[in-house]
């Protein structure tokens, strides 16, 4: 049952992440196009945000899954500001939303490889991995 739990964290605190950067950055963005990737790619993470939120207390007795604290905030959100402070192009801004991606399907995969989880805990980590693997996919077009 714990792993479930880490699981569903885990999975709450990537999209969470992932929302907040597209939040933090999506201003930055002039490409109308690449600004409606992100917006879509956000709520692909707030879906599957609530998704978790909406299993969690099958599984633990607190009412809703643990949040980033806000030092992760900030920290999220000074390192986007000084990466783009002189370069604020289309490929910088690919190039930062690629790293935190690839660290959320790192982390998404090693959740599956463990064989511990239940099956509904196990779609929604899939379907986080997937849309960020799309989502590298997409950015790779903007690199």
């Amino acid at each position: 049952m714990q792993e479930n739990i880490n699981a569903l964290d885990e999975v709450n605190k990537g999209a969470t992440m992932g929302c907040d950067a597209i939040s933090f950055i999506i201003d930055k963005v002039e490409d109308k196009k690449f600004k409606e990737l992100l917006e879509k790619q956000y709520d692909l993470y707030d879906n599957i945000k609530k998704k978790v939120e909406k299993i969690y207390n099958k599984y633990n007795d607190e009412k809703e899954p643990h949040k980033t604290n806000v030092v992760n905030k900030m920290m999220t959100w000074y390192g986007i500001n000084l990466k783009t402070i002189t370069d604020h192009s289309n490929s910088k801004i690919a190039e930062i939303l690629s790293q935190g991606t690839n660290m959320g399907i790192i982390e998404g995969k090693k959740i599956l490889n463990n064989k511990n989880i239940n099956e509904d805990v196990s779609k929604i980590v899939e379907d986080f991995v997937d849309s960020q693997e799309k989502l590298i996919e997409d950015l790779k077009d903007y690199l």
